[in-house]
């Protein structure tokens, strides 16, 4: 017999099946339908009947749980022009609905130590810092080994000036192949931030706020977090 039936216009499977998909016990499935996490009824026989989307529901609401304990577990490690920019980065984080840990610093020889000490989970490169830095940092962190698959948050506005940066990280990585001069083909703007360890956020030129806020930034850091290999 099917275990899956139509009430309503909606689907309702078995207590039992309902363990199955979510893993516990039927006595669990029990509490969670006294408790309201689980829409139920019962049939003229007094057997029970739990709503499918409500079974979804709840294992979205867990998969989203397990994924924000993840991000608030993981590094974001920034390297910025100057303190004041680790202040007001600093306040954009509290403001995140899910923090993150955070490590930073101004100094580029000082970062690349302190990266390969940490091991983070993604890098954020201030968008205030002189473009000459910024190249020679991200051309050290692809060519580490250590570093060179740790996803790395950049300006949009300086990898579109700069689009060789994201070939130099994939070669380096072993993402791109590496091709002679001649041979190289110009890379399209379009597909900038194809590269799987490339993120670009929405930076600005002013130094009081070096950061276009917004919920997208929170969501792209997330990305970044939850893309990298690390462990």
């Amino acid at each position: 017999m099917n275990d899956l039936i139509n009430y309503n216009e909606h689907a309702y499977i078995s207590t039992r099946e309902s363990a199955k998909r979510l893993n516990v016990s039927l006595g669990t499935i029990q509490k969670m339908v006294e408790m309201g996490e689980l829409t139920a009824w019962k049939t003229r026989g007094g057997h029970r009947r739990v709503l499918v989307q409500s079974i979804d529901d709840h294992l979205k609401s867990r998969h989203l749980s397990y994924r924000n304990q993840l991000i608030r577990e993981r590094i974001l490690f920034g390297i910025f022009k100057r303190t004041d920019n680790i202040l007001y980065f600093e306040k954009l984080l509290e403001s995140f609905k899910n923090p993150v840990q955070f490590a930073s610093s101004i100094d580029v020889c000082e970062a690349l130590m302190r990266i390969v000490e940490l091991k983070p989970h993604a890098i954020f490169i201030d968008c205030l810092l002189p473009p000459t830095e910024q190249l020679h940092f991200i051309h050290y962190l692809s060519k580490n080994e250590v570093t060179q698959k740790i996803p790395i948050l950049i300006d949009e506005g300086f990898t579109e000036l700069h689009p060789g940066v994201l070939r130099l990280a994939g070669e380096n990585a072993g993402i791109i192949q590496t091709f002679p001069r001649r041979e190289a083909a110009p890379i399209n703007p379009d597909d900038t931030f194809k590269h799987p360890y490339i993120f670009g956020y929405p930076g600005s030129s002013s130094d009081s706020t070096p950061l276009i806020q917004g919920q997208d930034l929170e969501e792209i850091i997330q990305e970044a977090l939850m893309k990298s290999p690390a462990e």
